[in-house]
């Protein structure tokens, strides 16, 4: 009995299967007799899940094709993007973040979009932030086009600000240092212990913005060599440096277990950061401090001018072996829209990359987006280089060995460049053959 039981169950799941089978078939046919062109589009972390809202308005729009989406997790995404590359499997249009368009240039994996801008009635370069764009030119080639952008901006605390003497942020690098001091004196005066400025000595990035603000290239000799013991990144890294020599700013990451906890509590008033933390902020900080934070662009060494940033974001790539192209380039072209980018930055919290999109009253009547859109119109890109990622966490242990001073600054400096110059050996190599 048992025997025919389970033979049973066994040709019951083999009609399921073959039910299931006939219905996946009979849709796969479906799809061929329409004729649609099915292009497929890798996109990156919370933006693979949240375009899908946008791509049914495309479709209609465009009946002809269809968007197969992958959403890949960014910590998968890069080893992900070569392995398709090797396997000559890349897909139709994929998400590249700006830092690894030299890779993938180099690599030929991406296609020059430049014949397409030129028919192009919705796409121009003067639609986008300058900076920005320049992330995705290589030799006068366009390579991708941004989706959306970040940059790093100064978070603060009003109420700390306005004690310590300051009714507005500061704007250049003296009243920066000055604010810091007030409002470590101040902290001093009501007996708690209290720094003005968190800057992670495990992020690169606050060291190499100091270094773009004074001027620095960071890279030198067609970007083959180090110059971070340069009189410029040698300056910057000294203001840098000063903050945690001043006891202006805590010494690793220990002290701080908690960000939003420890500008809450005030035990500091200021923190470089990007776009992701204006909603982190509005959720983790206490309501009765929602009126007391605020935005504002970077301080920098000439007082006519912000400071300068980095120019940060996602843009949108063709693979040069698509054999899709008119309908990708139709994809990019939407997802371009001025319409689009703000559906999508009201859908993700991403800000937009078309400018035209910033006179909307949706972030018109942001006031922590103003300072980012001031900030977007001074930001530069870094060197284009494939081993800049490489480079920047040398960057970063150097920062660390320095704020603990286990080197000194010239001594940290020039141990940097020796690093720097052992990853660019092979590109030395390929520039001057030797």
């Amino acid at each position: 009995m048992g025997i025919i039981i389970r033979v049973s169950r066994i040709i019951t799941i083999g009609r399921c299967i073959a039910l299931i089978a006939g219905a996946l078939l009979a849709l796969s046919c479906g799809e061929e007799k329409s004729g649609a062109t099915v292009i497929t589009f890798w996109a990156l972390g919370n933006e693979g899940e949240n375009v899908r809202e946008l791509i049914p308005e495309f479709e209609r729009r465009n009946p002809g094709i269809h968007v197969r989406i992958q959403a890949i997790p960014w910590t998968a995404a890069h080893e992900k993007l070569l392995t398709s590359y090797a396997g000559n499997s890349m897909p139709d249009i994929f998400q590249l973040g700006n830092t690894w368009v030299p890779e993938f240039s180099v690599l030929g994996a991406i296609e020059d979009l430049r014949p397409w801008l030129q028919t192009s009635n919705l796409i121009h370069d003067s639609s986008y932030f300058p900076g920005i764009w320049a992330t995705n030119t290589i030799d006068s080639a366009v390579l991708g086009i941004p989706w959306y952008v970040d940059t790093r901006v100064l978070f603060y605390r009003k109420d700390l600000f306005l004690a310590a003497g300051y009714s507005r942020p500061p704007r250049t690098w003296t009243e920066w240092k000055d604010l810091s001091h007030q409002l470590k004196h101040l902290a001093e005066e009501e007996g708690r212990e209290a720094y003005a400025i968190l800057m992670p000595t495990n992020e690169w990035a606050p060291t190499v913005i100091l270094g773009l603000q004074r001027g620095s290239t960071l890279l030198k000799d067609q970007n083959t060599r180090g110059d971070f013991s340069g009189p410029l990144f040698h300056d910057a890294f000294e203001f840098y440096s000063s903050f945690f020599k001043e006891g202006l700013a805590p010494i690793g990451v220990t002290q701080v277990t908690n960000v939003y906890q420890g500008i809450a509590e005030g035990f500091f008033a200021m923190y470089i950061t990007g776009p992701w933390n204006v909603g982190e902020f509005r959720r983790r900080l206490p309501a009765q401090l929602q009126d007391q934070w605020m935005t504002a662009p970077l301080p920098g060494p000439n007082p006519e001018t912000p400071g300068v940033s980095l120019a940060g974001g996602s843009s949108l790539a063709m693979a040069r072996r698509s054999s899709h192209k008119r309908e990708v380039w139709k994809l990019i072209e939407y997802l371009s829209d001025p319409r689009q980018q703000l559906k999508f930055y009201q859908i993700t919290g991403d800000l937009p990359a078309r400018r035209e999109t910033w006179r909307d009253t949706v972030l018109m009547n942001n006031p922590y987006a103003r300072a980012f859109e001031v900030q977007l119109n001074h930001v530069v890109p870094t060197p284009q280089i494939p081993q800049w990622e490489q480079i920047a966490m040398k960057v970063q242990e150097c920062a660390e060995i320095t704020s603990r001073e286990k080197l000194t600054i010239v001594e940290a400096l020039s141990e940097l460049d020796r690093s720097v110059n052992v990853i660019l050996e092979k590109r030395r190599w390929l520039v001057y053959g030797r």
